[in-house]
């Protein structure tokens, strides 16, 4: 009988935890688990999807939910709200807390089917001009496009 494997993940666990303890954070299973489960993940994840992901694995919903926002809040996780009131989780492209200024890729949402993409070959430039939020001018900002996606049009 044949068995389904996954793929092997792009970065091993050890890896994971150097990267949890270099951004001052106890490198703790939940958020091995979590990290290793957002490095398969091809679009941002929200709460529910990654508990649904590590169901097999026994982790707490709270506690899950805890090791996403200390997470995001050292900049190794950016946190998302694409429109739905939902946060969404994904690894930041930088990695590891630095260069939280930068303006991260931006997503495209369906209107109608609600799929989330990452659209990271679509470069977006951020300038502030004139009297502009600080936000803006500081490049601290998310871009996001919705509109209807190829199965929805």
């Amino acid at each position: 009988m044949a068995t389904r494997s996954s793929p092997p993940p792009s970065t091993d666990r050890e890896t994971l935890r150097e990267r949890i303890r270099e951004a001052g954070l106890r490198s703790t299973a939940p958020r091995v688990a979590v990290l290793a489960c957002l490095e398969q993940a091809k679009t941002p994840m929200s709460h529910a999807e990654i508990c649904d992901a590590l169901q097999e694995e026994g982790f707490d919903r709270a506690t899950l939910y805890r090791n996403l926002v200390d997470l995001a809040e050292v900049g190794i996780l950016t946190r998302s709200d694409l429109g739905d009131h939902v946060w969404r989780f994904e690894i930041r492209k930088n990695g590891n807390g630095g260069a939280k200024h930068e303006v991260e890729h931006p997503h495209f949402t369906c209107t109608d089917c609600g799929e989330v993409s990452c659209l990271p070959e679509v470069q977006v430039k951020v300038k502030g001009a004139g009297s502009v939020p600080k936000s803006v001018a500081a490049a601290t900002v998310q871009v996001q496009l919705r509109g209807r996606c190829d199965d929805c049009s």
